[in-house]
């Protein structure tokens, strides 16, 4: 693959100051949920109600000329709220498919763990193969397509935990966290002067998006940080305080946010940092911890530290 073109950098850091006029203080996130962006993959956001889980997935939806939608999540919601039905016309005498909200390039699922199951899983299909189905009726959706989930922990109330197969459809799981306290001064500040959330400006499209996915995947991985990738995803389906073990499908992902963020970093070519930091976000919440772990309060998280401390990177 050729060198990352100066183009690309350009907008990486277009998309990123632009995104950062939105939301003060958190870089890091945004570096991360514009990783996943280019991985073709979706992301939720889970953290306590009021930090900006909401704000950070509009961000990037007004940063794109792209199709977005928005779904606030209620326990009511129904399925066909979200994938869309189809209707009776009298006067033609056949039935008219309404397309739902999921049918757009960005989609925002606001609070996705205060609907049902039933209603979660009507994103099953559309957030793994690009097409939902109704009555019959195939109908794919345009990309880029990007699923934006934001939850409340599951000790709030009115919460239905997002079942495995569902989490493991998220490429990362992160928290947007408290802003610290200068980043807080700031937010008073600009709220007081009226400048607070002001209109973010459209400075990417659809093509741009697309070019990029394109180059990343290109991006080269060595054999040998193939075989160390495998290796941790491995170790997560022998390690004693697992129950269940990261699927095929995070071992694709880790692969390719690996090559994503190598990518915003202006490289063509990974390094085990990349492997290293990506599999943070990407294996925790598809692992299922033993009783014995919950017990001593372990997390995935940590789990997975202990994983990596103890594989050998390779040079």
């Amino acid at each position: 693959m050729e060198k990352i073109s100066v183009g690309a950098r350009d907008k990486i850091e277009l998309l990123t100051n632009n995104m950062k006029n939105r939301l003060i203080g958190k870089d890091d996130v945004i570096r991360k949920v514009i990783t996943v962006l280019l991985s073709g993959g979706h992301v939720l956001l889970e953290d306590v109600p009021g930090v900006g889980k909401t704000s950070l997935a509009r961000a990037l939806s007004d940063s794109l000329s792209c199709s977005f939608s928005r779904i606030q999540c209620t326990p009511d919601t129904m399925p066909s709220d979200i994938t869309g039905l189809s209707i009776y016309h009298m006067e033609k005498g056949e039935f008219e498919v309404l397309p739902g909200p999921i049918v757009n390039q960005i989609v925002l699922a606001d609070e996705i763990n205060r609907t049902s199951p039933k209603t979660q899983a009507s994103l099953l299909e559309a957030m793994e193969e690009r097409q939902v189905t109704i009555d019959g009726n195939t109908i794919p959706i345009p990309e880029p397509f990007m699923v934006i989930g934001t939850q409340n922990p599951m000790e709030m109330a009115g919460t239905y935990p997002l079942p495995e197969a569902q989490l493991d459809r998220f490429m990362m799981k992160l928290s947007v966290g408290y802003p610290a306290e200068e980043s807080s001064v700031q937010i008073a500040s600009e709220f007081l002067n009226g400048s607070l959330h002001a209109k973010t400006e459209q400075v990417l499209d659809a093509e741009d998006i697309i070019s990029m996915k394109t180059e990343v995947n290109g991006v080269e991985i060595h054999k040998d940080l193939v075989d160390y990738a495998v290796k941790v995803i491995e170790e997560t389906r022998k390690h004693h305080s697992i129950k269940c073990g990261a699927s095929t499908r995070a071992l694709l992902d880790l692969l390719r946010a690996s090559q994503a963020r190598a990518y915003i970093e202006g490289r063509d070519y990974c390094i085990p940092l990349d492997i290293m930091e990506t599999a943070k976000d990407v294996l925790p919440h598809r692992m299922i911890l033993s009783a014995e772990a919950k017990m001593n309060k372990m997390t995935q998280e940590t789990v997975i530290l202990q994983i990596l401390n103890n594989h050998p990177v390779p040079q």
